[in-house]
């Protein structure tokens, strides 16, 4: 019986309430206007019963199902008793404003969940997967890792692989936010959900079904439940008491005045409505602003603690820098042998190289110059040591002390002139060019763009930012110099993180942790609020957090820490608000000053202002 009503309730949706609501209203009016007086029964019955009764149904399924004392049970109290004593209209505009406000509700929730819930939209249906020198489009469930699948300008990538033949343009903006779309090749890693714009490419399955980008995006969206913040708990207790508290009034006065219409008012206006509706509403807008900005948050809960962290720390790996090794100086200390070409024979001899750092420096140079490194003929790879190749006639040696101490090349010129990059925490590569020391190339992790910045933007919010790094020393303190950071650790193994969480939160300042890879996962968990960086990211440390940042873009992080403590000031101003209407109503009320049908006006009237308040969040930006 009671899954019989639970299934009528959740029948129809949007539409049907919308439908019930215009009957009602309509109903309403020819009853307070008396439009047809030859009715044998009052119109306002239609409201009662369109609005009214799925509200009854409600608090009987809540107190069958588990004593559940909440805002409807009072609501049909007020409902039945002002039936009782004749007030029909009041009871149908009671009925109609209630379900007004859900209604109300639940638009600024769909609203503020629209744009994640496109990402359910954008689940790849089917793949072409090439088998046995043929094509079958199957089921993208279906797909298998190591499949070889082949995706055609306009479709959808599948599933999450890497490319082996062919070169084109994917459309990331699902997954990172990008405007424009990424030049991908051979060996290029693609993300299921995002759109091929040219070219045709076939690609190796790596992560499908529930391990794919785009379904791990949707968990984080499913997991978005506003209903798991504490504070939310606060107010369902109080509404409890409210009930409790409400029927009391109602009985005391009902008694001490004899007037059944002073008890009944007081029900009317005492429904906590407002306060109930007060803070998902405000979470949920929350939740959809930084949605926009490029946050998945899983719980309300998230938010609320984001408001009370003092200090944010920062992963340096992935988080405040790219994550990449890149070339960042080049010097020749012979006279007879420019940057240019040391640069160039350099990126010709690292060209067919496994290494990162030699791949590093092969890219480098086409970014700079625009053309492919020089051919090299001869090519060595030297496990742990570097390469040694020739090129346009010269033998070129790259590598490390050891590498050139083995060829009987003196390396301590060398040493000398890369003092600074090392002391700026930079990988040195030493270059020997036809048995005499040439120069060196230093390569570091660069910082993003706009890391300084949004450290400034932290701490003017008045929070306090901190490097926790795996790099060495001198790594650690250059970075956090170049930042404005002025608390950092360095050498940073996962249990040391965790330690200085630990040790931090006992002496009660909170801590957000920020991080992308699996040893940051620990730190993730541990920390009171944690945010993972969802684009470069590993799994491990998206499931451990309680906020993913999309789109890697930092930018947005201090957006995000103001727009946490907007959230708990409309929250407290929507339960100032609510607790202040209803009392103030009770006391009116009580005097006989309002009866039924104005007191349910009033009341509901208070709903609607908090609902409104709250889906401001919605566009709220913090201005400069």
């Amino acid at each position: 019986m009671i899954h019989a009503l639970e299934r009528f309730l959740e029948w129809g949706g949007v539409k049907k309430d919308v439908t019930c609501l215009v009957l009602s209203g309509v109903a309403l009016l020819v009853s307070i206007f008396d439009l047809l007086p030859q009715l044998p029964f009052d119109a306002a019955w239609a409201a009662v019963l369109l609005c009214g009764v799925p509200i009854i149904l409600e608090a009987i399924i809540g107190l069958v199902t588990a004593f559940d004392i909440k805002a409807d049970v009072l609501v049909s109290i007020a409902l039945i008793a002002s039936l009782l004593i004749g007030e029909d209209f009041a009871a149908g505009e009671v009925a109609f404003i209630m379900q007004l406000g859900a209604l109300l509700e639940d638009l600024t929730v769909a609203k503020a969940r629209a744009g994640i819930e496109k990402l359910v939209h954008l689940t790849p249906q089917t793949a072409r997967r090439l088998r046995d020198g043929g094509e079958e489009v199957i089921p993208a469930e279906q797909v298998a890792v190591d499949d070889v699948l082949r995706v055609l300008p306009g479709e959808t990538v599948p599933v999450d692989g890497v490319i082996l033949t062919g070169h084109t343009s994917i459309n990331q903006a699902v997954m990172t936010g990008e405007s424009l779309p990424v030049d991908k090749g051979p060996g290029d890693q693609v993300s299921s959900g995002t759109v091929n714009q040219f070219g045709a490419f076939e690609m190796r399955a790596a992560k499908v079904g529930e391990d794919s980008s785009i379904q791990r995006m949707i968990r984080l969206v499913q997991s978005a439940d506003a209903g798991k913040a504490r504070i939310v708990g606060l107010a369902d207790r109080w509404a409890t008491w409210i009930v409790v508290a409400a029927l009391t009034a109602a009985a005391l006065t009902g008694l001490l005045t004899r007037d059944p219409i002073r008890a009944v008012t007081i029900l009317v206006v005492f429904c906590p409505c407002a306060l109930v509706l007060a803070t998902p509403t405000a979470i949920m807008a929350a939740i959809g602003n930084a949605t926009k900005h490029s946050f998945l948050v899983r719980e309300g809960d998230a938010l609320e603690r984001l408001a009370s962290v003092s200090q944010v720390t920062f992963d340096k790996t992935g988080t405040l820098t790219f994550g990449a090794p890149q070339v960042t100086a080049v010097e020749s200390i012979l006279p007879d042998i420019s940057r240019q070409d040391l640069y160039g024979w350099t990126a010709g001899a690292e060209l067919r190289s496994e290494h990162p750092l030699g791949r590093a420096i092969a890219q480098g140079w086409r970014t700079e110059t625009g053309e492919a490194p020089p051919e090299a003929e001869d090519f060595q790879m030297l496990p742990g040591r570097g390469v040694s190749a020739t090129v346009r006639g010269h033998l070129v040696i790259a590598g490390n002390r050891e590498l050139l101490t083995e060829r009987n090349i003196p390396w301590e010129p060398l040493s000398q002139a890369a003092a600074p990059a090392r002391e700026q925490g930079c990988t040195v590569i030493y270059i020997a060019v036809d048995g005499r020391p040439a120069g060196f190339l230093a390569l570091a992790d660069t910082l993003r763009p706009d890391a300084a910045q949004t450290i400034r933007n932290v701490q003017a919010a008045g929070v306090t930012p901190v490097l926790l790094t795996g790099d060495h020393e001198k790594a650690a303190r250059h970075i956090a110099g170049e930042l404005g950071i002025s608390a950092f650790q360095a050498e940073c193994l996962p249990e040391d993180k965790l330690a200085w969480i630990d040790r931090s939160q006992q002496t009660g300042k909170l801590v957000c942790m920020v991080g992308d890879g699996i040893n940051d996962a620990p730190a993730l968990k541990r920390a009171h609020v944690g945010i993972a960086m969802g684009g470069v990211g590993s799994d491990i440390a998206v499931d451990a957090a309680d906020i993913a940042l999309v789109n890697d873009d930092i930018r947005e992080l201090p957006h995000l820490l103001a727009l946490s403590r907007r959230m708990m000031r409309t929250i407290k101003v929507n339960l100032t608000f609510s607790m202040t209407l209803n009392f103030l109503a009770i006391a009116l009320a009580i005097t006989g000053i309002l009866d039924p049908v104005v007191g349910a006006l009033v009341h509901n009237a208070g709903s609607v202002l908090v609902i409104v308040n709250s889906s401001l969040l919605l566009k709220w930006r913090k201005r400069a």
